[in-house]
């Protein structure tokens, strides 16, 4: 596929290949649309008071404390919390990786795009 036209293709050869590759694009994109629609991440501490649940980008989607909570200091419950939401978004960054190395390339610029976010594993 040419970005430009090469001297020996004609015009229409050219638009129809632009043409084809735009329409794979298109079907790319809305495969990664669907993929990450559902993503997140989810991990609960080793001791099972706190269950965070992430999206992308690392926003809270669900908090759950368990009756083990009730037994830590604030100072410590707060600590767990960040570090369990830590785990989560670690887990939610595998998970986009996953669902759109398939449909871009594993070692595709766009992968290395996506990889180069700000907390995507690399």
């Amino acid at each position: 596929m040419h970005s430009v036209p090469s001297p020996g293709m004609d015009g229409r050869q050219w638009l129809d290949s632009y043409q084809h590759r735009l329409a794979d694009l298109t079907a790319r994109a809305d495969r990664a649309r669907t993929a990450l629609a559902g993503v997140d991440g989810t991990a609960s501490s080793q001791d099972g008071a706190v269950t965070v649940t992430v999206v992308p980008g690392g926003a809270l989607r669900r908090l759950v404390f368990s009756e083990r909570s009730e037994s830590l200091t604030r100072t410590q419950l707060a600590a767990l919390v960040v570090e369990t939401a830590a785990r989560a978004q670690a887990e939610a960054d595998r998970r986009v990786n996953d669902a759109v190395a398939p449909l871009l390339g594993a070692d595709s610029e766009a992968m290395r795009v996506v990889r180069s976010q700000p907390g995507t594993p690399s």
